[in-house]
């Protein structure tokens, strides 16, 4: 009897869930065509290696993200895509090149350090020597206090940062349990990001750029920072700015957290050190082809004037070669057109990939397309604001329509590391989940089983989303991803696993083929009714 009713039990499930999307397609025979062309045939890492090891760091402004666009246009083209093009999102600064770096201590003994430039800081002007000092520099008082005493220093400007003993691995996948808790949803449940405190961090920028004009004044040589990786991990973004009008400061670095604590407890000793130092960099004027999006297609049929989009950021930071962030999401995406177009594949819908530049100083080249292409809404004109980032601002009034809202079915992103996909945020789309979970069936044996109803931030969907338009980013295996390469000199092509990408290739041209047939768009959640403040951005 108990046989029998676990029976009756397990049809019941089974009639009754999938019902849910008994009208979704799936077309099974292309999955095959897509699952052979992906395994047997790939050329994701090819691609990879030409964005890594040849073309490498990809700061937006740079000419190696100009290089990145040329190339990824010429190449998409190569495989048959059609109204390839590079679009400037300029204005957007200044262009940043840092040539070579070097740093030692020479007293009270020799030891080379290892330290990397920030973005848009100055050079030094050839090889200055000066006296390692620490100073505390978080208030007015703290800069009252050495004010007189900074000349000719080389300042650390962090505590020293005690590093933990590893007893697991930096590489991690997700575990069934876990993802079952990443898809459950918890209405009452903390979020994990709270809430943005503008005032504290309107606050903290208008300090932070009195720092600058008072290291230049009182004639610091360099100012390095404590890397928060360690083993040699340096994890390194921007410290000047890219508007020419700002002031930049001295050079600026980040050093490995064990020479950065070995010279902080010398000076804890009152020991006398001194250091030597040269950074040399290329500034240079604004270029609108540095600062850019690239966009391609492969053309619809009946449904022509509908789109899918599919994509990832181009530009990268600089201190490696921007593998898993963002390498990976691009080249993914170019290997799902790749693979559509290999197995001859005709949409219904047109298909654009786009490539974007400016995600890593706040998804500027996707609010630009979005800006102009899709809706807008007036930002804020607080004063209270005035000095925040522009995608910190609160939008005001109400969104301003243009001619592609209504014609974008769904745009799907990967930016989350060098991992497999494991599923997909929904966005809170509960219609868009119950499809979704069909189309990851033919995938649950490559680990591509779940999709949540939870929301992820800080990826170029956001744009989408934001404006009422379909935006999803997969799941991806954390990997390494926090613990090594995010924004750090380990951000290399040495990090990426060919069957991971090759697995997230062949998932994102299914959802993207499965998007362009289906015989209407993709289903919208209900437009904001007001704009709201975004949330702190996830650590991704």
């Amino acid at each position: 009897m108990r046989l029998i009713s676990l029976l009756v039990c397990s049809l019941f499930v089974s009639s009754t869930l999938p019902a849910l999307a008994a009208d979704e397609k799936v077309d099974l025979n292309l999955v095959n065509k897509i699952r052979d062309e992906g395994t047997n045939r790939s050329k994701i890492m090819e691609t990879l290696s030409v964005l890594t090891d040849e073309i490498g760091p990809r700061l937006t402004g740079s000419p190696g993200l100009r290089k990145a666009g040329d190339w990824t246009k010429s190449q998409l083209t190569d495989w048959g895509l059609q109204n390839a093009q590079v679009v400037s999102i300029a204005p957007f600064g200044r262009s940043w090149v840092l040539e070579k770096s070097s740093m030692r201590l020479v007293a009270p003994s020799n030891l080379v350090l290892d330290a990397i430039p920030k973005a848009w800081t100055p050079g030094t002007d050839g090889v200055k020597r000066g006296k390692v000092v620490y100073a505390k520099l978080e208030t007015e008082e703290d800069l009252a206090k050495w004010k007189g005493k900074l000349k000719g220093v080389i300042l650390l400007r962090d505590a020293m940062t005690p590093t933990k003993l590893h007893t697991a691995g930096d590489t991690k996948r997700y575990t069934e349990q876990e993802l079952q808790e990443l898809e459950n949803m918890d209405l009452g449940g903390a979020t994990g990001r709270p809430p943005m405190d503008m005032a504290d961090i309107a606050k903290r920028i208008a300090f932070g750029k009195k720092i600058n004009p008072y290291l230049t004044e009182e004639g610091v040589i360099a100012t390095v920072n404590v890397s928060r990786g360690d083993d040699g991990t340096i994890f390194v973004q921007g410290g000047g700015s890219y508007k020419k009008d700002e002031p930049t400061g001295p050079a600026a670095l980040v050093m490995s957290t064990e020479q950065y604590n070995r010279i902080f407890r010398l000076i804890e000793k009152k020991k006398d050190l001194e250091a030597e130092v040269e950074v040399a960099v290329n500034f240079g004027d604004e270029d609108p082809a540095n600062s850019i999006n690239v966009f391609a297609e492969i053309p619809g049929s009946d449904k022509k004037d509908e789109i899918v989009m599919l994509g990832g950021h181009l530009d990268s930071w600089h201190a490696g070669t921007g593998a898993t962030d963002n390498a990976a999401g691009v080249a993914v995406a170019m290997e799902a057109v790749r693979l559509l177009k290999a197995i001859g594949f005709k949409p219904r819908r047109t298909i654009r990939i786009a490539l974007w530049g400016g995600e890593e100083q706040g998804l500027l080249g996707s609010r630009d397309f979005i800006n102009k292409n899709v809706a807008s809404r007036p930002e804020s004109t607080d004063p209270k604001e005035k000095d925040l980032p522009s995608f910190m601002r609160r939008p005001s009034g109400p969104l301003s329509y243009k001619p592609l809202h209504g014609k974008i079915s769904a745009y799907y992103n990967l930016d989350n590391g060098g991992g497999k996909i494991r599923g997909i945020y929904a966005e809170n789309n509960s219609a868009a989940k119950v499809i979704f979970d069909t189309w990851l069936a033919p995938f649950h044996d490559l680990g591509a089983k779940t999709s949540t109803l939870r929301k992820t931030g800080s990826t170029d969907h956001v744009s989408f989303d934001t404006v009422g338009v379909p935006g999803f980013q997969f799941i991806q295996e954390p990997m390494d991803y926090f613990t090594r390469t995010h924004h750090s000199n380990m951000d290399v092509y040495d990090k990426l696993q060919k069957g991971d990408m090759m697995q997230a290739a062949m998932i994102m041209a299914n959802f993207v083929a499965h998007t362009a047939n289906r015989d209407e768009l993709m289903p919208r959640k209900p437009l904001p009714v007001e704009p709201t403040r975004p949330a702190a951005p996830a650590s991704r």
